[in-house]
């Protein structure tokens, strides 16, 4: 088959990155042929995959969307793709991957003249583009529950619809040496074995709720915090949290690190995975914990922190958030006896449940139902 891959950029250490370079990979150990259109590339590009970089003049985000909406049609129309998958919404695609939530639900918590504004009637065109009844768009979804928020905004068929599971690597099971691997990062670091850390994972910190994290962290009780250190992994600006940090009094005990290769060794090193996200449609670093046996503490918006319920691996901060709540339950978990608990169940879940086959079921489910 001939498949056109968009995106709007390509860096090694975004989660929606990381989705669509499997499912591009595993097309390619197919044999079908895979072209790429994306405003920008960061990084190897993987022998046979053809790349088209569509740069944009535009002067917003809004603008550069659209810009590169219609240059993927434009370059897709007419030249004989069987199937063509967006990872971000635009019109003219056969598989969208969900990656991001529902924009027309979110709008509903901002003021009424944001409705009017260029950036949220273009959001809104291209999320209407792919969930509008007459819209031929499959949807490869993550979680089950935006099904029903898409639904409620756009009538969206549920034979559209096609779930998707997790799609963690193996890597991220904890092996029998934890312990050493533990001692090593932990002297990487200078800081003794009997010190908590706290983890962070992500690119995007302001979505990902850092500043929320550094301040339920900063308000630790001292007898908990001065034997603690935060370290937070992921693509971004550190510059404006490392004021923050300064600012709480704990910046000798926050450890920036851009997107790294060797994560799980952070995930059996940790205490606490610390996830308190404003948005996040899945969140696969909650599912890559509980492999690792880390115990988690995540905000309740997250898609698959339903996962982290039903495994009984950590512990949830109800919605409307509450920064006391979080300080609160970070300061527990982290003296809780129950830790033990929690990361037994978290690996017994995934070893009992398929957290695995995500990108593979998605090709699977594309050559299923292209067209002949």
């Amino acid at each position: 088959m001939k498949i056109a891959f968009a995106l709007i950029k390509y860096f090694p250490f975004g989660g929606l990155q990381r989705d669509f370079i499997k499912i591009a990979g595993i097309c390619l150990e197919r044999s079908h042929q895979v072209d790429v259109f994306t405003r920008s590339w960061q990084g190897d590009i993987p022998s046979g995959l053809n790349v088209r970089a569509i740069p944009s003049k535009a002067l917003s985000n809004h603008g550069r969307r659209i810009a590169l909406a219609s240059e993927v049609l434009r370059h897709t129309q007419g030249q004989n793709y069987d199937a063509v998958v967006g990872f971000s919404k635009m019109p003219g695609l056969d598989y969208y991957f969900a990656g991001d939530s529902c924009f027309a639900e979110w709008v509903e918590s901002k003021p009424f003249w944001y409705r009017f504004t260029g950036r949220c009637r273009t959001y809104l065109a291209l999320e209407r583009a792919v969930f509008e009844p007459d819209s031929q768009s499959r949807i490869l979804l993550l979680v089950e529950k935006d099904r029903t928020t898409y639904q409620r905004h756009y009538t969206t068929p549920s034979e559209r619809f096609y779930l998707l599971p997790p799609g963690i690597e193996r890597d991220r099971l904890a092996p029998h040496d934890t312990g050493d691997i533990r001692r090593q990062v932990k002297m990487e670091l200078g800081i003794t074995e009997e010190t908590h850390m706290v983890l962070m994972v992500g690119s995007g910190f302001r979505t990902k709720g850092t500043d929320r994290a550094m301040r339920a962290f900063a308000a630790l009780p001292d007898a908990i915090r001065d034997k603690a250190v935060m370290v937070i992994i992921g693509k971004d600006n550190f510059r404006p949290f490392g004021r923050l940090a300064r600012r709480l009094g704990i910046g000798n005990q926050i450890y920036f690190f851009n997107g790294r290769h060797d994560v799980p060794r952070f995930l059996f090193s940790a205490d606490l995975l610390l996830h308190p996200a404003y948005r996040e449609t899945a969140g696969i670093v909650l599912i890559e914990s509980m492999a690792a046996g880390l115990p988690v503490l995540a905000t309740d918006v997250c898609g698959y922190s339903s996962y982290i319920k039903q495994a009984g691996a950590g512990r949830l901060v109800p919605s409307p958030f509450n920064q006391n709540t979080l300080n609160h339950m970070l300061a527990e978990m982290l003296t809780s006896t129950r830790r033990s608990n929690w990361s037994a169940n978290g690996r017994k879940y995934v070893l009992e449940h398929d957290v695995f086959s995500m990108h593979t079921r998605a090709v699977d489910f594309i050559e299923a139902t292209v067209p002949c």
